[in-house]
C-alpha cells in the first residue's frame, strides 16, 4: 500500500458555476452605492474561507460598477500604495470574451485592484490601478487609459468601497453582442486572509483564466419580470396559508 499522502481536489474545481449580474439602469460614469438586488455571495465556504466581505455589482453600457464591505475587524487597514498586491484590497478579473478553455491570459483579459486607503500617516484616499498578468498571451491594449474611479470610507471595524471599471480600460466590453463575461473576485485582507468567488490562492486564478467564472450579463427588463414573479409566488404562499382550512366532514 502506497504511503503517499492523499490528494484533494478542491471542490468548487469540479464545477463550472454562472453567476448573474443586474443591469444598472442609470448607466453611471462613476462610482454609485448599489441595492440589495445588487449582492452577490461568492462559494469560497466550501474551500474553508472566512465570509467577511460582502461584494455588490452591476453593469452598464458604460462598464461594470462594484463594492465591497468589510465589517467586524479588530486590526488596523494594512495598506501600502507601493505593495499593491499584500495590502487589503479588492481585486477583479474581467475576460469580455468569457474564454475559459485557455490557461494564458488574452488581450480581452483584466486584471484591476484598490485599496481602501494609499497607506501611511496621512491616511490618503483609496488608489486603484490596472495590472498585467503575468503569462499574458497578449496584454490588453487598454491598460491604464483611463482612470478607475474608487471611493471608499473607513469604519471603526473595517471599510466600505465603490469602484467603478469603466468602458475605456475594457477591450472588447460590448454587452449588446457578448451577453457573459469571464470573471473573478477576490478581497484580501491581512487579519482574515482570503475571500474568493470560488477557488482559493492555492490555485493560479490571478494568470489563469479557465479558472475564472461566467457572470451573465442580466438586463434589467428581467430582472424586474423575475422580481415581479417573485412577489406574485409570495403573495400566493401568504394567501393559501392564511386562509383557513375547512374541517373534515364527519362520517357516521
Amino acid at each position: 500500500m502506497s504511503n503517499a499522502p492523499a490528494v484533494q481536489i478542491p471542490r468548487n474545481l469540479l464545477f463550472r458555476y454562472r453567476f448573474p449580474l443586474m443591469e444598472i439602469t442609470a448607466a453611471p460614469r462613476g462610482v454609485i452605492e448599489l441595492g440589495d438586488e445588487f449582492r452577490f455571495r461568492g462559494l469560497g465556504r466550501f474551500e474553508g474561507q472566512q465570509s467577511f466581505a460582502e461584494w455588490r455589482g452591476g453593469w452598464s453600457a458604460n462598464g461594470l460598477n462594484f463594492s465591497v464591505e468589510v465589517r467586524n475587524k479588530k486590526q488596523s487597514l494594512w495598506c501600502r500604495s507601493n505593495m499593491l498586491l499584500e495590502s487589503d484590497s479588492l481585486q477583479i478579473w474581467v475576460d469580455t470574451r468569457d474564454t475559459q478553455t485557455v490557461h494564458r491570459a488574452t488581450r480581452y483579459c483584466h486584471w484591476f485592484a484598490a485599496l481602501p486607503s494609499g497607506g501611511g500617516p496621512g491616511k490618503t484616499p483609496a488608489i486603484s490601478s490596472m495590472l498585467k498578468i503575468n503569462r499574458s498571451r497578449e496584454d490588453s491594449p487598454l491598460i491604464n487609459r483611463a482612470k478607475i474611479p474608487v471611493e471608499s470610507q473607513i469604519l471603526a471595524d473595517g471599510y466600505k468601497m465603490l469602484m467603478h471599471i469603466p468602458a475605456a480600460v475594457l477591450n472588447g466590453w460590448d454587452p449588446v453582442e457578448h451577453r457573459s463575461i469571464g470573471f473573478f473576485i477576490a478581497t484580501l485582507d491581512r487579519e482574515f486572509g482570503w475571500q474568493t468567488l470560488t477557488l482559493g490562492s492555492e490555485l493560479p486564478f490571478s494568470e489563469d483564466p479557465s479558472l475564472w467564472c461566467t457572470m451573465a450579463l442580466t438586463p434589467a427588463s428581467a430582472t424586474k419580470a423575475l422580481n415581479a414573479e417573485t412577489k406574485a409566488s409570495n403573495a400566493e404562499t401568504a394567501k393559501s396559508k392564511s386562509a383557513p382550512k375547512k374541517k373534515p366532514k364527519e362520517t357516521k
